[in-house]
């Protein structure tokens, strides 16, 4: 974009910081910008989860406030909404055949849903806390996995309603898990203790078969699709673990600035192949990496205007979404280009390929070169500044600017306006000018002033100022009032309004009075 005028409204583009010198110009840092962003805006609460189904058109999940929203892959737009919930959902998850969804809750309550009827078929009650991790077996249809606060880890039969096994080995808050892409029996968990655990249905013994110790609490835990290596997120950092070769670690990537809150696996097109797999991580620093674990190496890397909560990619890797704390979600589906078959249509009929014609560079000499940008309108994305509104200043502002603070006070006072009158009032005393102007204010403007603090002098928002100031006004001002018949009236009323404030405040003490030792009483039953 050209650059704009000074005053001018003007769209600047967002910055990114990837490692690379050069992101813009890899091929896949391009296939990642290829994602056209939509927004899904006003859902006001977190976006604590977000899943992918297994079936085309591979509709996705949202977890926020009290419901799990069904998403539209195609346009982005809901679906349907499963709200069977008296609190918080947390994890929504599919079955492999995509047509039940199952999801944990704030009470401890896990609920599986018939997706066409969005009513609840099974209600597993085993957790005491909430449940931040369920999860389906990727073969499996007849169990699942949940994990809780309650530090417990539970594998269910979904039929019966029955807790099969209770895995009991973590010291606090379970918040992530993964089932492996190989076995419908393996699930690995993290816990704010520090660890990521290992678990094995198979095992009677309900312990777990590989303990791995990140040394950060786990915020996400990842299966690779080969399933011999795991992704754990904790912190900054996030770590490759060698499963099969006993937890070992193979590389630690510590590329944001603030703690990693998600990851999930998506496919890049590249070279012609589909099948090589990145890692992808959200943080709360707003970034979104792009890690290829087979270079070790961070291939992307882009920017959000807010802290970033989940992350998912569609099977097909065609749309990736992202979930904010601010209830926003980033939608982006991938753009597609036109495939001619395999072949230089235009070669093939006899037309050879047109360049396009190069754009002509603006010069210092040239005159649009100086209002270049000025109808440019800003996309989704970018930053407006604006040009800073003229501050309009009210009367009695450019009055004490001046040094008039007599007549800021009567300005002020014939406002009307009690916030604007006690505001001059005590920039009058920082000046030490207070007194001086009472003394200077002729009868009609004494008047103002004395009905004014009859009129306010008793409300609690003001009374700590006003009263005290009463008292200064009617020392400095008793002569001229005792041979004024109106300031007299106003001061009547003035005395009229302070004695039934006392009235009521003596009598909310008597209340006070009566209700105290009953207060008492009650609190020792």
């Amino acid at each position: 974009m050209a650059e704009p005028q000074i005053g001018k409204t003007f769209a600047v583009k967002s910055r990114l910081k990837p490692k690379s010198k050069k992101p813009s110009s890899t091929s896949e840092s391009k296939y990642w910008r290829s994602f056209k962003t939509q927004q899904i805006s006003n859902l006001i609460y977190p976006i604590t989860s977000i899943e992918f189904s297994p079936l085309s058109p591979n509709d996705f999940a949202a977890t926020f406030s009290a419901s799990v929203t069904l998403y539209s892959s195609q346009t982005f737009e809901p679906k349907s909404t499963i709200s069977s919930f008296n609190d918080i959902a947390y994890s929504a998850t599919f079955r492999s055949d995509g047509k039940l969804l199952a999801a944990g809750g704030e009470s401890g309550l896990v609920q599986v849903f018939d997706l066409k009827t969005r009513s609840p078929l099974r209600r597993l009650n085993g957790h005491y806390r909430p449940v931040r991790v369920v999860r389906y077996p990727k073969f499996d249809n007849l169990h699942l996995f949940s994990g809780g606060d309650d530090s417990l880890v539970k594998y269910w039969d979904v039929a019966s309603e029955t807790e099969l096994l209770n895995f009991q080995g973590h010291k606090d808050y379970v918040r992530s898990g993964s089932v492996s892409p190989v076995s419908s029996d393996l699930i690995a968990t993290g816990s704010y203790d520090h660890t990521v655990k290992l678990w094995d249905s198979r095992v009677s013994s309900m312990n777990f078969v590989l303990n791995i110790n990140h040394g950060k609490p786990v915020e996400d835990v990842v299966f690779m699709p080969s399933g011999g290596l795991i992704a754990t997120a904790g912190g900054n950092s996030v770590k490759i673990w060698d499963v099969i070769g006993g937890g070992k670690l193979v590389y630690a990537m510590e590329s944001h600035n603030k703690t990693v809150t998600s990851m999930c696996v998506g496919k890049v097109s590249k070279d012609g192949i589909d099948d090589q797999f990145r890692l992808l991580s959200v943080s709360l620093d707003g970034y979104m990496k792009v890690f290829d674990y087979s270079a070790l190496k961070v291939t992307h890397s882009m920017r959000y205007p807010a802290p970033l909560l989940s992350v998912g990619v569609s099977p097909d890797s065609s749309v990736r979404v992202i979930g904010t704390s601010n209830g926003v979600i980033f939608a982006g589906k991938r753009k597609k280009k036109d495939v001619d078959g395999g072949g230089n249509l235009g070669e093939l009929v006899g037309f050879g390929s047109v360049e396009e014609p190069q754009k002509r560079v603006l010069r210092p000499t040239n005159f649009r070169y100086f209002h270049r940008s000025q109808n440019e309108k800003p996309s989704e994305g970018d930053y407006l500044i604006k040009r800073q509104a003229k501050v309009k200043l009210t009367e009695h502002d450019k009055l004490l600017r001046k040094f008039r603070h007599k007549e800021a006070l009567v300005s002020a006072l014939n406002g009307k306006n009690p916030q604007n009158v006690v505001a001059v009032m005590e920039e009058l005393v920082a000046r030490k000018k207070l007194l001086k102007c009472v003394s200077n204010l002729d009868g009609e403007e004494l008047g103002l002033l004395l009905y004014f603090l009859h009129k306010y002098s008793t409300m609690p928002r003001y009374s700590g100022f006003l009263v005290g100031l009463t008292k200064k006004v009617l020392q400095l001002r008793a002569e001229d009032i005792r041979v004024s018949d109106a300031l007299k009236g106003h001061v009547k009323n003035l005395k009229r309004s302070v004695e039934e404030e006392l009235r009521i405040q003596h009598s909310l003490q008597e209340i006070q009075g009566i209700i105290s030792p009953l207060m008492r009483i009650a609190g020792r039953r």
